[in-house]
């Protein structure tokens, strides 16, 4: 693909959670490049209030595990904002403990990292029953905040990145629970021209609650043999018992199958919303 649609101007940033090291910060590498001026965020809500107020130009978000599902915080956030998903791309996270250099596996009593990861290397945490697993916001950030108070008796499991830029030792590499451990990215932007070669195409509906409704409304993409990638469900707040729709199907918002699907589909919807139409970098 090429990547001139998503090349930012000379003095945009990026945006993304965590610090420096961190998985979400390897994939804006991966799409833009390790040269891109980046704005390191606290949280998934910063880095997309980032974009809104024109602080950077794009965001990388996390969206789905191969281990722990789909990370739904930023799924209700898409629907929340008017943002458009501009491209994809996945990443392969191999976890680390991460000590201070002379630190042993038997002087470590916490393990600090992102609930996220934590849960992904749940067996290694449960082979080692002294390991006391801490939440912290981010894997790097971890990492950065074991090194600065002198916590020597504290672990973090985060990237090679992550050790190498903090100066600290890796104790253990690839504690995931599994090797074949991938995490998707949602490139975003604030809405405007639809970057080419759309291979996906996102959305987000609310339907009626209605016997065989959802049924309909999956039917416009299978009438026209168009594949669905993901669908995924979630609770509308101050709605008990109400929910959005959230589905990935293969194919590009400007196809007519795809048109026409969409088209059908408002017809059944009272709320649909376009994320993007998007290129997938591999």
């Amino acid at each position: 693909m090429n990547k001139a649609f998503l090349k930012a101007s000379k003095n945009a940033e990026v945006a993304y959670q965590g610090e420096p090291g961190s998985f979400s910060r390897q994939a804006a590498d991966k799409v833009f490049g390790s040269g891109l001026t980046s704005l390191p965020c606290r949280s998934a809500e910063d880095v997309f209030n980032a974009v809104a107020r024109r602080r950077a130009e794009y965001a990388v978000i996390p969206i789905e595990n191969t281990l722990a599902g789909s990370i739904y915080r930023n799924f209700d956030l898409l629907a929340r904002h008017s943002l458009a998903v501009v491209a994809e791309t996945s990443l392969r996270i191999e976890h680390n403990l991460i000590v201070h250099r002379g630190t042993g596996l038997r002087g470590i009593r916490q393990v600090y990292s992102h609930p996220a990861a934590l849960e992904q290397c749940s067996r290694f945490l449960l082979r080692h029953k002294s390991l006391l697993p801490v939440s912290f916001y981010n894997t790097a950030g971890s990492v950065k905040f074991i090194r600065e108070q002198g916590l020597r008796q504290a672990a973090a499991i985060a990237s090679a990145d992550a050790a190498r830029i903090y100066g600290m030792k890796i104790l253990q590499r690839g504690i995931e629970d599994c090797p074949e451990n991938y995490t998707r990215f949602l490139v975003l932007a604030r809405k405007g021209r639809i970057p080419p070669g759309g291979e996906k195409t996102s959305v987000v509906f609310g339907l009626e609650n209605e016997p065989g409704v959802l049924f309909r409304a999956l039917s416009v993409f299978a009438l026209r043999n168009i594949d669905l990638a993901k669908i995924e469900s979630r609770p509308i707040r101050g709605k008990p018992w109400e929910y959005l729709f959230y589905v990935d199907l293969l194919g590009d918002i400007r196809s007519r199958p795809c048109s026409h699907a969409l088209r059908h589909l408002r017809e059944l919807a009272p709320f649909l919303k376009v994320l993007g139409s998007y290129p997938v970098i591999k």
